[in-house]
């Protein structure tokens, strides 16, 4: 299950484009919790990567 919490040290700085269906959810997502765009993007980034077939993962396909 996805929590958005607010705890990261440290950050780097990419630039992405996705679809505006995503952005409007991630914002909207980020506004019922009270909290930035980018913390929930960080928070489904580590679920997606801690939920990814291992095998997936590692043959890069």
């Amino acid at each position: 299950m996805l929590k958005i919490k607010n705890e990261y040290d440290t950050f780097a700085t990419k630039t992405f484009r996705i679809p505006t269906e995503f952005s409007d959810m991630l914002t909207t997502l980020a506004e019922n919790h009270n909290t930035s765009v980018n913390k929930v993007v960080i928070q489904c980034l580590e679920y997606a990567l801690k939920n990814i077939d291992e095998e997936e993962f590692t043959s890069g396909e």
